[in-house]
Formats: C-alpha cells, structure tokens, sequence
C-alpha cells in the first residue's frame, strides 16, 4: 500500500493487523503501525470504492466513565489509559473527522479468546495461560484487585468467544450497506473468578486461585469493567446466538488446548 502497490480485484480489506501490546510505552513504533498504516489501507480502500473493516479497541474506553456506547458522536470524550488504547484511538477520530467513518466499519473487539492464538506470546488469552499454568502446577495466579471497590478477582471484563467475535466480523462482510463503529462483544460482563473456574471446570479439575500483587507497570492501566453495548449491532440485524462464558471456555480447552488443535486445521 505504501509503495502504491496492490494486487486487482480486491472487494473488501480486513484489517486486523496491529500491535495489540497494553503494556507498549513507544508512542512513537504504535503510531506508525496502529494509526498510519490503517490510514493508508483506509485512504486507499475508500479511493479504489473496496470495503474496509478495521480492528479498533475496548481499550479505547478507557476506565470507562463515559460507558460503553459505541456512538461515533462519543469518540472524542473517551480517555484510554494506556498508549495502545490511544493509538486505536486515534484512527476513530480520523475517520470520524474526515467523514469516513460512513463509509467504513471499524470495529471494537472486547476481551477476545479462543483457538488459533498460541503464536502470541504475552498477549494470549488467560484461558491458555491459566491451561497451561493448571496442567504445570494445579493453580491458576490472578491480580490481586488495587481498587477498593473489587474483591480478589471480582473485577470483570467482556470476555468474547474468539467464533463469535468472527460471526459479528464477517456480517459486515455480508452487509455491504452497514457502517459506522459497532462493538464487538457479548454484552455480559464476567468476573476473573468465573473465568478461571470455568478453565478448571472444563479441565475437570478443583478451581484453585493464588492472588499476587499487581506490577507497578499496569496498575494505573488496569480496566476493572468492561461490558459492550450490543444493541447497534443488533438494531443492524445481527441475531445469532452470542456463546456463554462457560460453554465457550469448554469448547476451546477440551477440543482444542487439550490436543493441541487449530480451529480450521
């Protein structure tokens, strides 16, 4: 795209590609992978009339004072608190002031989990850590909580099944008519405790918690709440099924993290 070059026949871009690291503090490397290149392949996709469909963020909330909405008219007041959030930030304020935002769909992944994900290092979901922490040592380690107001791994967050954050992407793929930013998410906030219970649960085994102190370098970054707005989405015409917490966790640890297997594979 930077060199002018791509190949014919391109109807639709899905771009997905980002540093997606929380813990990233170079603004300068986040700008110019998460914010100019999906400028480019923006720009370019709205010059060549292709469909563009862009991962944006939860992070992008922020704390969350100002909800959950996906409002376009709402970008403007929220605070990320970390400089990823504020990267992914940075594209929904482009495309909203330069009037893109119509003519695109940029979409807000919550807390997104399931097969496919063992190349990501640090950034994998917890369901594989807690697996692989379970089958090492019979224990799973949480965050003790820093805010007064959450218990010991009463904090909660959107935790989506990585199949439907796909069934939400790819209707926009099938509904060519539809823009804007939409959340992507189940509309159903979830504590730690009964995501790691449910990682026991489906590994048949007794949950067992050990609570360590929160570093120093995400604890001022830490979002406590996190719950999507799923009514634009549906008021769109999405109506699927969205998969529980529990059913969705045994489905990616018994016949996937079990035996090692790739969702399409």
């Amino acid at each position: 795209v930077i060199d002018g070059h791509m190949p014919e026949g391109i109807d639709t871009v899905l771009h997905m590609g980002a540093c997606s690291s929380t813990t990233q503090m170079d603004m300068s490397f986040l700008v110019q992978n998460n914010f100019e290149y999906t400028k480019w392949l923006a720009s370019w996709c709205a010059a060549s009339d292709v469909r563009f469909i862009y991962a944006s963020s939860a992070a992008t909330y922020g704390a969350g004072e100002q909800g959950f909405q996906d409002e376009e008219s709402k970008i403007h007041t929220l605070r990320p608190l970390n400089p990823y959030g504020y990267s992914k930030q940075m594209v929904d304020l482009w495309a909203r002031r330069t009037g893109l935002s119509d003519k695109i769909v940029g979409l807000k992944y919550f807390n997104v989990f399931g097969p496919n994900e063992y190349h990501k290092a640090d950034m994998r979901s917890y369901v594989l850590k807690g697996f692989e922490q379970i089958q090492a040592t019979g224990k799973v380690k949480l965050f003790k909580s820093g805010d007064p107001e959450y218990a010991d791994g009463e904090y909660v967050r959107d935790f989506i099944y990585v199949k439907d954050a796909v069934d939400m992407t790819l209707f926009f793929m099938d509904h060519p008519e539809i823009n804007g930013l939409f959340n992507v998410g189940t509309g159903h906030a979830r504590t730690w405790n009964d995501y790691v219970k449910a990682i026991f649960a489906a590994m048949g085994q007794t949950p067992n918690i050990e609570f360590v102190d929160m570093p120093d370098s995400i604890r001022d970054q830490y979002q406590y709440y996190t719950q999507a707005s799923v009514n634009k989405i549906r008021e769109k015409g999405y109506t699927a099924d969205i998969t529980c917490l529990e059913e969705a966790i045994k489905d990616y640890v018994q016949n996937y993290l079990v035996t090692g297997s790739y969702l399409g594979a």
